[in-house]
């Protein structure tokens, strides 16, 4: 709150709000964080935390063989080494993506860095797509508090940068105004205006689904919005099947007459039965039970599990929540061997994962697009690397990819005399093209010479 206050007052703005918005994105990411509102220590319920699971999928899929080539130029070359420098992290923030539904890639100096939606304020919606923002940051340098409000915007024809510093003894402290060259960003510009520039500098990512909760936003919901109350019962279902397999020790209820042969009173007290058990060895399932008869008393107790009955349940909601987020059916289940057996079988039963899979990598390309634009400008801006043009490039794996059959379908070409054998040890057996080539050479048979020689 302090923030936005800052930022209003600050830029003279009046940060755009979307109602609903705000309090569903922090119980979806408490879900995410394995914190969800239905704990309960009384009742017995925790969560397996399956929504960091399909934020996880999501991910993986997605990035699944991705590869981002920049070439063109020495500008070009430039923006791959940034690319190159962020490549491993791609993964983990389409993760974050999935969980809050939008998150925003900026460029801060010679680094790239990942905006959740409680670290920036929406100042401008343009057709529909975020071009205002007020970014927040902060970093402690010794027993400092820096802050730093930096505003994008267009305005006109321009493109506006604008950084506001502030140094405080507590984190988010806004009184006293510092020049940023004191600050731990030294080397940005206080304020910039850029000509020419068709679209923001930065990247979003924003989940592929309608947004239901505030339909006038261009913010995206998490991946598992609609699924919320699946993954409620979900954690109930296995929390229950939980406490049951561990209340279901088999228990011995046995009259302390049968091992105690002194029939006085004090020999029969708890703590004489339990000296006992001690002595015999007696395991923890046995218990005493006292009675005024003159049999001995004897009985086990063995509960029967609905172990059974109760997965079936819970595939039926792993199946449900799954459909709602956007893979096929039995795409999750519990205790069962599941997999892509065949690219024909992906193609008949996988369909709508493999367009789920698709969206997300549509809105990872455009939002990776921003970024690299944003590069390039900023490489201008702060002169990083020479002025040239640049062709970007995206390719992702297949997710329906069996290196088995990829391996076969390449064994039969070389064996077809369509390709080169080099080229089948170079995919499928990770030598170098020399190394294959040598290999394949001294393969050949040799042609006898004419004397013999």
């Amino acid at each position: 709150m302090l923030l936005k206050s800052g930022a209003k007052d600050e830029f003279n703005i009046e940060p755009i709000t979307f109602p609903g918005m705000a309090p569903w994105v922090s119980e979806c990411v408490n879900i995410y964080q394995g914190n969800p509102c239905w704990l309960s220590e009384d009742d017995h319920i925790d969560t397996v935390n399956f929504a960091k699971t399909i934020c996880s999928e999501i991910s993986r899929l997605t990035n699944l063989g991705i590869k981002v080539t920049v070439d063109g130029s020495a500008r070009a070359d430039w923006l791959q080494e940034q690319v190159d420098k962020i490549y491993f992290k791609l993964r983990e923030w389409v993760e974050y993506g999935s969980a809050y539904g939008t998150i925003i890639l900026k460029v801060n100096g010679d680094s790239v860095e990942l905006y959740a939606p409680d670290r920036f304020e929406v100042t401008q919606v343009t057709n529909d797509k975020i071009t205002g923002v007020v970014f927040y940051d902060t970093q402690k340098v010794g027993d400092t508090w820096y802050t730093r409000l930096e505003y994008h915007r267009f305005e006109g024809e321009q493109y506006r940068i604008t950084n506001k510093c502030y140094s405080g003894t507590s984190e988010y402290d806004l009184k006293t105004r510092v020049d940023i060259a004191v600050t731990p960003w030294p080397d940005l510009m206080e304020e910039a205006a850029i000509e020419n520039i068709d679209r923001p500098l930065f990247g979003v990512l924003r989940t592929p689904q309608a947004n239901n909760i505030a339909m006038n936003s261009p913010m995206g919901l998490p991946v598992f919005s609609e699924a919320v109350q699946e993954l409620r019962d979900l954690d109930i279902a296995y929390s229950r099947n939980s406490k049951e397999i561990g209340d279901s020790k088999r228990t011995v209820l046995l009259d302390s007459d049968a091992l105690i042969s002194d029939g006085t009173a004090a020999a029969k007290t708890p703590a004489a039965f339990e000296a006992r058990r001690a002595s015999l060895g007696l395991p923890d399932m046995v218990r005493n039970v006292r009675g005024d008869g003159t049999e001995v008393f004897y009985q086990e107790i063995n509960p029967t599990l609905n172990t059974e009955a109760r997965l079936t349940g819970i595939n039926a909601l792993l199946s449900q929540i799954g459909f709602k987020v956007g893979f096929s059916n039995g795409y999750f289940v519990f205790n069962e061997k599941t997999g892509m057996v065949t690219a024909t079988q992906v193609e008949a039963d996988d369909r709508r994962t493999i367009q789920t899979v698709k969206d997300h990598r549509d809105k990872l390309e455009d939002c990776m697009g921003g970024l690299i634009y944003a590069l390039n400008v900023f490489a201008d801006l702060y002169d990083y690397a020479p002025d040239g043009d640049y062709e970007v490039v995206f390719d992702f794996g297949d997710i329906t990819y069996n290196r088995e059959e990829d391996r076969a379908r390449w064994w039969g070409y070389v064996q077809a005399g369509r390709v080169p054998a080099w080229m089948y040890f170079t995919k499928f057996e990770g030598m170098s093209e020399d190394e294959a080539k040598e290999m394949v050479a001294e393969a050949q048979p040799k042609t006898p010479a004419l004397f013999g020689e």
